[in-house]
């Protein structure tokens, strides 16, 4: 077997521990006879399975007992309906854009509702997170929406929005878990598990129970109305079964890990690696504005598309993939999330250390 340093921005590493104990339990989880895959939802054994999960998570977290926790599909970008379709009840929201996603779902609530921007980016490329001290809040804005993490762009929010009191919405996808964090300073945190978590295709919800309205749009299709699912404890129909399952395992390997403050010093560890390279190098250099660093995603490019072309290339050929850098930007990326250890982000900033005396 052949493991490479995948620095995928998702779906994503998986801790290798994690994969080993599910490819054991893949034929016969628990002495049942069948694997997680092939099990009813409705079974006791799989019962047992989501409610450890819930319950991880909820210690990793410390999530307050007044937060439903939902483990749903359609991945964070039906969130960007689900939001504004249960929680405008007022029909206006405030959106920060920071990056593609940020901006996809401020264009899906202005189907459901009045949009106002109170801060953008774009003007540099999303290259940087805009002072959100002093937002230009709306006085009837059922809530406010940030997107914590940018994938694409490579920043994070190092402090949270000034929302004068309003509701504060976190699409979390691609830094959740990556870091402690204080719930109660959230309305909904929402997250993708395929970049940080798990496998492709499952979401899932941490939202206060007050937010979970009964009063909107009897239209609204009922597998997007949060009452349903908080009801039936995500099982208003079959979800997403194994992703749920591998999602508690990471919980489990977190947990072991020492939690989320223990796994935060290790991912401080492999970013100061890597940027501290940047830095230092003639030939590669960071995109994003320092203080609005993510420590998940670290966009970088050299001084030519043609060095960026051979450098991506190379690096796959000595086993360090997915390092090509979105479509929107260029360049590279790599995607350093919690299941990256440390020697691999060491082993990519040797490769580049040589490439740039080769190439330079």
């Amino acid at each position: 077997m052949k493991r490479i340093y995948n620095f995928s921005a998702g779906p994503a590493i998986l801790p290798v521990e994690v994969l080993q104990e599910a490819a054991n339990e893949m034929m016969d989880y628990q002495n049942s006879g069948m694997s997680v895959m092939e099990m009813s939802h409705r079974s006791k054994i799989y019962q047992q399975i989501i409610d450890d999960a819930e319950k991880d998570l909820r210690d990793i977290l410390h999530i307050p007992s007044n937060y439903k926790v939902l483990f749903l599909q359609g991945g964070a970008t039906l969130q960007f309906s689900m939001i504004p379709m249960n929680l405008m009840k007022h029909g206006k929201a405030d959106y920060i854009i920071t990056g593609h996603w940020a901006k996809k779902a401020a264009e899906e609530a202005e189907k459901f509702g009045h949009v106002n921007i109170v801060a953008s980016s774009q003007d540099k490329m999303f290259s940087y997170i805009p002072d959100v001290s002093n937002l230009p809040i709306s006085d009837d804005a059922d809530y406010v929406f940030m997107c914590d993490n940018n994938t694409i762009y490579g920043t994070k929010y190092h402090t949270l929005p000034n929302t004068k009191g309003k509701v504060l919405v976190s699409d979390a996808s691609s830094c959740f878990l990556s870091e402690p964090i204080d719930v109660t300073k959230y309305g909904v945190i929402f997250a993708g598990a395929q970049k940080n978590v798990g496998p492709a295709g499952t979401v899932i919800v941490i939202i206060r129970e007050d937010l979970i309205r009964k009063d909107i749009d009897p239209k609204t299709p009922i597998m997007l109305r949060y009452d349903i699912h908080a009801e039936n404890g995500s099982m208003y129909n079959t979800p997403p079964t194994y992703g749920i399952y591998l999602c508690g395992k990471v919980f489990k390997w977190l947990k072991q890990k020492g939690g989320l403050e223990a796994i935060h010093q290790i991912n401080i560890t492999k970013a100061n690696i890597l940027y501290h390279y940047l830095d230092s190098s003639k030939m590669f250099y960071g995109t994003v504005e320092k203080k609005s660093r993510s420590l998940m995603n670290v966009c970088f490019k050299s001084t030519s598309e043609a060095l960026d072309e051979l450098f991506i290339k190379e690096a796959k050929a000595m086993g360090f993939d997915n390092l090509k850098g979105h479509r929107t930007t260029g360049g590279m990326r790599a995607s350093i999330y919690n299941a990256m250890p440390i020697e691999g982000v060491q082993a990519l900033v040797d490769f580049m250390r040589d490439f740039e005396k080769r190439n330079g």
